[in-house]
């Protein structure tokens, strides 16, 4: 009798562990585009014609985002705004390679990390032309990316 009742509480922890679970995934990773708030669709809106067909990983993230957004200076919401549209225009694999620079920066000494971001606003404040020359010179190096 006691070994059942032992079985039957382990059973009972057991799928209150699965609930509990799906309850803390319906947060936020299994809610579609239409369940959003207004709110987070007007912060999220670039990628709402992706927003459903993201991995649940993606779309917690963003949902963090649009937590934050109402707490941010107004250019740091322009900035965020500019990042999510050239986001969502970019292809699968274009993303992909964000990720990877973006892990390799990341994985920088403090100091490279400083003397890259130096050398980016340099080439920020050439005329137009100029890194125009400079891109079709080195392809690999200069791209258009938004490495603010």
């Amino acid at each position: 009798m006691a070994s059942f009742q032992a079985r039957l509480k382990l059973i009972v922890v057991f799928l209150l562990c699965i609930l509990v679970s799906g309850i803390a995934l319906a947060d936020g990773a299994t809610l579609t585009w239409a369940q959003l708030s207004n709110e987070q669709q007007q912060v999220l809106n670039p990628l709402a014609s992706e927003w459903d067909t993201l991995r649940p990983w993606q779309r917690e993230k963003m949902l963090d985002i649009a937590r934050d957004y109402p707490k941010m200076s107004l250019a740091k919401q322009d900035l965020v705004q500019k990042r999510l549209t050239n986001w969502s225009r970019m292809t699968p694999y274009e993303r992909e390679n964000a990720r990877k620079n973006h892990h390799q920066f990341q994985s920088l000494s403090a100091e490279k990390k400083s003397e890259l971001r130096k050398k980016w606003m340099e080439y920020q404040q050439l005329p137009e032309s100029e890194r125009a020359r400079l891109r079709a010179e080195s392809p690999d190096t200069y791209t258009d990316a938004e490495l603010n």
